[in-house]
């Protein structure tokens, strides 16, 4: 079934009956670390619905995991939620008692601003772990973007920049499309740049899972809010947000570190008027539903590898033929997180070498005899194999060295030994990756998060 999407504007708030806002409020002290540069970047931002919306969550299954994310998670088994607040600069993680207070601080303190009742809000943060909330900015921030609040494009915008980091564009998208004969709108934004590889669940807790269940093994913080106006039960949008991550923020990594405070969110108000979108739903509608919310996720996922820290190339791995989708995945990502791989990709290098090692040296099963290794152009068929059952093919050096030349392309591994299959949207490693992330320990303002 083709599902007909038409991309729009206003990202979060173009779905009916969202506002949102992003203010400075000096949460990162100016001159105090990565991101400061960038001198009164917005820095804490709203996104409210009109009536409260049905909430699914997906969190950081990290050990360690930060204080906004423990208050959110909680916080979504409700079912229920009216505003998310989120600032950039500080992450409140590792921040013990007073780290946990600050967050329960930061939810009510929204409540209170908006006149809603308790219960309403989430927040997420992101930002340098181990440090305090500089709470009367941050409340007096919030006071700040009550009264900013609006409709509009620009008012999304100023929202999006509020939650960046280290990233250096923002990121979002909005899609109109038909449900149910009703017109409704979905709209997300994200941030993410560095300490790029997510590993979320429904409830934070390990494992994640794959595509149909599986097991996944586990991996600048990415966040991720999505609005829409469909009306969607609740356990539905929770099973649909899941489906979702699996196929887009969990196949991504920059450089294999998975952050403390990995949040995605998804409020659904109903505005748009469509029979809700349930368990007795027709297949139909359950589709459309999920399809747009796949897209909307996956192209945002892309985007956030594409800004990565230091990015010059973006490479889908895409693994076939392993026996299990445990193996694939761990093929793919052996691959995708490899040091030597991603140099080799950031000096054009067709090394596949160093790819097939990588494979070898995974959790795979794999055969050195019967894996194929090729390249190809963004979603085309035809590839260019450098290695076929083990052993190198007749293309040429410089016909390989075209092969992964552009920005973007895609590598193909078949194991040829079974039918479960995985796909990573990975980066490069560049020397402004290791320039932007080691600092200088004599200047403040040199050190990341």
């Amino acid at each position: 079934m083709k599902t007909q999407f038409k991309e729009i504007s206003g990202s979060i708030v173009a779905p009916t009956g969202f506002l949102a806002s992003g203010v400075f409020c000096d949460i990162k002290k100016l001159g105090t670390g990565k991101g400061s540069n960038k001198g009164e970047k917005r820095d804490l931002a709203l996104i409210v619905s009109e009536t409260p919306a049905t909430v699914a969550g997906m969190f950081t299954t990290n050990q360690v995991c930060a204080a906004p994310v423990k208050v959110c998670a909680e916080r979504v088994k409700k079912g229920t939620a009216q505003v998310v607040v989120v600032n950039s600069g500080n992450a409140n993680a590792c921040t013990g008692k007073q780290g946990m207070a600050d967050a329960r601080d930061m939810v009510s303190f929204t409540e209170q601003a908006l006149g809603f009742s308790a219960g309403r809000a989430l927040v997420g943060s992101t930002g340098r772990i181990g440090v305090i909330m500089p709470m009367d900015n941050v409340r007096a921030g919030i006071i700040e973007a009550v009264l900013e609040l609006g409709y509009t494009t620009a008012h999304a915008d100023h929202a999006v920049v509020a939650i960046m980091t280290s990233d250096t564009k923002p990121k979002q998208i909005a899609l109109e499309f038909k449900l149910g004969g009703r017109t409704v709108r979905i709209g997300g934004i994200c941030k993410g740049a560095g300490m790029i590889q997510p590993g979320m669940s429904g409830t934070g807790a390990r494992p994640a899972a794959l595509p149909g269940g599986h097991p996944q093994g586990l991996h600048a913080t990415m966040l991720g809010f999505i609005t829409t106006d469909a009306a969607v039960e609740r356990k539905v949008l929770q099973v649909a947000l899941q489906e979702a991550v699996a196929h887009s923020f969990n196949r991504i990594t920059v450089d294999g570190d998975m952050s403390t405070n990995d949040t995605v969110l998804v409020l659904a108000n109903g505005l748009a008027g469509n029979k809700p979108v349930g368990r007795a739903s027709s297949r139909a509608d359950l589709h459309i539903f999920q399809a747009a919310l796949n897209h909307v996720c996956l192209e945002l996922a892309k985007k956030i590898v594409r800004d990565g820290e230091g990015v010059h190339r973006v490479v889908t791995v895409r693994v076939s033929g392993a026996k299990t989708v445990q193996d694939a995945d761990a093929a793919a990502r052996a691959v995708a997180n490899s040091a030597l791989v991603k140099t080799s990709w950031h000096g054009g290098d067709p090394n596949w070498g160093r790819i097939i090692d990588a494979i070898g040296y995974s959790a795979a099963t794999v055969v050195e005899e019967k894996i194929d290794i090729g390249y190809s152009a963004p979603s085309s068929k035809k590839i260019l194999w450098s290695l076929k059952r083990g052993q190198p093919t007749k293309a040429t050096f410089k016909q390989l060295c075209a092969a992964v030349a552009p920005k973007e392309f895609e590598l193909h591994i078949q194991l040829n030994l079974g039918k479960s299959s995985a796909v990573m949207y990975a980066a490069d490693l560049t020397e402004e990756y290791v320039d932007f992330n080691k600092g200088d320990v004599t200047d403040a303002s040199s050190l990341g998060g």
